[in-house]
């Protein structure tokens, strides 16, 4: 599989998964000139947005989530929220997933793995 392929995979996992959290899908590949949200996902009372990390070895996908990249993600995040007002709670969410040959065999979901407020 190739890079796009094995993201795609991931962002795939990631939709099913949030779904069966409750979670509604909003957008999948949100861009903005800062950079791109895998996915943005709401339920009643939070919107998360979310960064999907899929690797296929042992380690952690989240340490790509640097500071560079979290900087990046709360830009586009407040892009979206000013196109899309509202009143929910919103938060920082990063699914690292393990594959091997098109298949996720290991995932952990980072709930709030990140905050705004310190940009």
């Amino acid at each position: 599989m190739n890079k796009k392929d094995i993201g795609k995979l991931g962002e795939d996992f990631a939709a099913v998964f949030f779904g069966d959290l409750g979670y509604r899908v909003l957008e999948r590949n949100y861009h903005s000139r800062y950079g791109e949200i895998d996915l943005i996902c709401e339920n009643e009372r939070t919107l998360v947005f979310v960064e999907v990390k899929t690797r296929n070895s042992f380690g952690s996908p989240a340490e790509a989530v640097d500071e560079h990249k979290q900087r990046r993600l709360v830009k586009t995040a407040l892009m979206y929220l000013s196109s899309h007002p509202g009143e929910k709670f919103t938060r920082f969410d990063v699914l690292e997933l393990w594959q091997n040959d098109g298949r996720i065999y290991r995932f952990n979901h980072i709930e709030d793995a990140f905050s705004a407020e310190v940009w």
